[in-house]
C-alpha cells in the first residue's frame, strides 16, 4: 500500500499544476465594500457565477463555517546602521521565552525570534541595533542583535515594561504579500485583515476571509448557519513557491494551530457539514483529524503532523470523523484542557482523502504553488476549468482577489 501512494505521489510534477496568470489580473487593492466580489460556486462539475453576497443562497442549513481567526501583525521592521545600511527584519516564529505565539505577543522584556533579514550582508555577528520608539506615550528604546547567526534568530530587547505587542505595533509596517509589488499603505492595516480577527500573530492574511462583512454574518445567522473559530497564525511559507520538480520533495514549513474545546462540540454536532473559510482553516482542520487518529491508535498525545504522514494508511486502518473527534474530545476532558496547541506541517495533494472538510471557500492562487495542489486535490482535474472561467470571466486572483465556493468531489 505504501509503495502506491508513494509512487503516485512523486509521479506529480509541479508543471502540471501551472497556469498563465497576467500581472493585470492581479488584483493590487481590494474591493470596497468587501463583499462586493464575485463569487464562483463549483458543486460536481457544475460552475456558476455569483456574488459574494450570494454565498448564503449556496450553503445547506446544516453548514457549520470554521474561520481562522488570526490577526496580521505589522511584522516587518527596518533598522537603520551608522554606516547608512538599510536592515528589514520579518518576525516569523517565536523561539523564547515561549514558542506559543499568542504568549510571545505578551512578553515584557526580551524575545528571540526566528526572522527574515534583508540585507544580511551588512548586519554582522556582532552588530547591535537599536531604534527609539515612542510607546503608549513611553520613549522605548529596542535593541535587536543575532541570538543565533545561521538560524537567523534574532533577539529583541527593551528598556520599558511593555509587552511585546505594543512594541510591534510601534515598531513594524503589515507585510504584504510581495507579488503585490507596490508598499503597504495606510488603508492596509484594515483591508488586509479580516473583520473577525483577533488573535494576535499573523505575517499574513487569511484572505478569504476578507470577503465577510457584518451583512455577511447576518445572512447566515438568519438561515442557521453555524460558524466556529480556530486560528493559526499565517506565515511567509505560504508565499514559498515549489521549486523542486516532484512535489513530495517540496519542504513545507511547520505552522503552530490553537484549537479551542467549544471548536471541537462544533464540529462534532454533524461531521458531514463542515466547510472551512480558507486553505488554513482546512489544512487546520485535516491536521486536527489526523491528530484525533494519532489519539485513536494510542500512537502519542503530541500534536504534530508531519508532511506526509496521512498518505501511507488503508480505509480500514482509520477511525471515523466522529471517532477521531471524540477521541480529541476525551483526551481534552482527561487533562482538563481548554485548548490545545498543535503543530502541522501537512501536505495536501493530488489522491489525498479529505475526512473533515466538505468544501472549501478560498480565493485564486499563485500558479505552481502548494495552495493549487490542495484546490486540485479537494476537485480533481476540474480545477484548470475553474481557474479558466476565472480567467475568462474577469475574476480578479490572489490576495485581495475575488472568492470561490468548491464543493469536494
Amino acid at each position: 500500500m505504501e509503495n502506491n501512494w508513494l509512487e503516485r505521489a512523486e509521479s506529480l510534477r509541479i508543471e502540471s499544476f501551472d497556469y498563465d496568470l497576467p500581472d493585470e489580473r492581479i488584483a493590487r487593492y481590494p474591493l470596497n465594500p468587501r463583499d462586493s466580489s464575485k463569487l464562483l460556486v463549483y458543486n460536481q462539475g457544475d460552475i456558476q457565477h455569483r456574488k459574494f453576497t450570494d454565498l448564503v443562497e449556496n450553503l445547506p442549513e446544516n453548514t457549520l463555517l470554521v474561520f481562522n481567526d488570526t490577526k496580521v501583525i505589522p511584522a516587518r521592521a527596518y533598522f537603520q546602521k551608522e554606516t547608512g545600511a538599510t536592515i528589514e527584519i520579518l518576525l516569523l516564529h517565536p523561539e523564547l521565552p515561549t514558542r506559543i505565539i499568542n504568549d510571545a505577543m505578551l512578553v515584557r522584556d526580551s524575545c528571540v525570534w526566528e526572522c527574515m533579514i534583508g540585507n544580511k550582508k551588512r548586519f554582522k555577528l556582532t552588530d547591535t541595533l537599536s531604534t527609539n520608539l515612542l510607546v503608549n506615550g513611553l520613549s522605548v528604546n529596542l535593541k535587536v542583535a543575532y541570538a543565533d547567526y545561521e538560524k537567523n534568530h534574532i533577539k529583541l530587547w527593551w528598556d520599558q515594561d511593555i509587552e511585546f505587542l505594543d512594541i510591534v505595533q510601534a515598531l513594524g509596517e503589515i507585510p504584504l504579500p510581495p507579488y503585490l509589488k507596490r508598499d503597504t499603505e495606510e488603508d492596509d492595516k484594515q483591508t488586509y485583515q479580516t473583520v473577525y480577527a483577533r488573535q494576535n500573530g499573523a505575517v499574513a492574511a487569511p484572505t478569504a476571509g476578507l470577503h465577510f462583512t457584518e451583512n455577511v454574518f447576518k445572512a447566515l445567522t438568519e438561515k442557521g448557519i453555524r460558524r466556529s473559530f480556530l486560528t493559526l497564525h499565517v506565515g511567509a511559507g505560504t508565499f514559498q513557491p515549489i521549486k523542486a520538480n516532484s512535489v513530495t520533495e517540496h519542504k513545507m514549513h511547520a505552522e503552530q494551530v490553537v484549537y479551542s474545546r467549544h471548536l471541537i462540540d462544533e464540529l462534532l454536532k454533524n461531521t458531514e457539514s463542515i466547510v472551512p473559510v480558507g486553505t488554513t482553516s482546512l489544512r487546520s482542520l485535516e491536521s486536527l483529524y489526523w491528530y484525533g487518529v494519532k489519539l485513536f491508535r494510542s500512537e502519542t498525545t503530541v500534536f504534530n503532523i508531519e508532511k506526509l504522514y496521512p498518505y501511507p494508511f488503508s480505509p480500514d486502518e482509520l477511525p471515523s470523523a466522529y471517532e477521531s473527534l471524540k477521541a480529541i474530545a476525551d483526551y481534552m476532558d482527561a487533562q482538563n484542557l481548554d485548548e490545545i496547541v498543535g503543530e502541522t506541517e501537512i501536505f495536501i495533494f493530488p489522491g489525498y482523502v479529505f475526512r473533515l472538510c466538505k468544501g472549501l471557500i478560498t480565493n485564486y492562487h499563485q500558479p505552481g504553488s502548494t495552495l493549487i495542489l490542495l484546490v486540485a486535490a479537494l476537485v480533481g482535474e476540474d480545477w484548470k476549468r475553474i481557474y479558466k472561467e476565472a480567467m475568462d470571466n474577469g475574476y480578479r486572483f490572489l490576495s485581495y482577489g475575488d472568492s470561490s465556493l468548491l464543493w469536494r468531489r
